[in-house]
């Protein structure tokens, strides 16, 4: 297993980043119901070939990057943004780059 996740459509975009560099992978538990405890089953992405797992790691590594994002402050406003955002929610400002 190299990725896991609640989230459907986070564990398809792990898979299609490594489909797309020819890593074959399956996905496990995508079809599992839990009722009123969604979060009990995440969905697992495994790779097909061990060869594979050292590549697989350094591109899943950019899969859960927005925790090195920052908020950042518009120059106009004084607003705070979420790292998201390309122009300032307050005043429409262009964020710098």
């Amino acid at each position: 297993m190299v990725y896991t996740h609640e989230s459907s459509i986070l564990v398809n975009n792990a898979k299609n980043l490594l489909g797309n560099e020819g890593i074959s992978v399956s996905v496990k538990n995508e079809h599992v119901s839990t009722g009123a405890h969604p979060h009990l089953a995440y969905m697992e992405l495994w790779i097909n070939h061990d060869s594979d797992y050292v590549k697989a790691m350094e591109l899943l590594a950019t899969v859960d990057c927005k925790d090195s994002l920052k908020d950042w402050v518009c120059s106009e406003c004084n607003e705070t943004n979420d790292p998201s955002f390309e122009i300032c929610w307050n005043c429409s400002k262009e964020a710098l780059k």
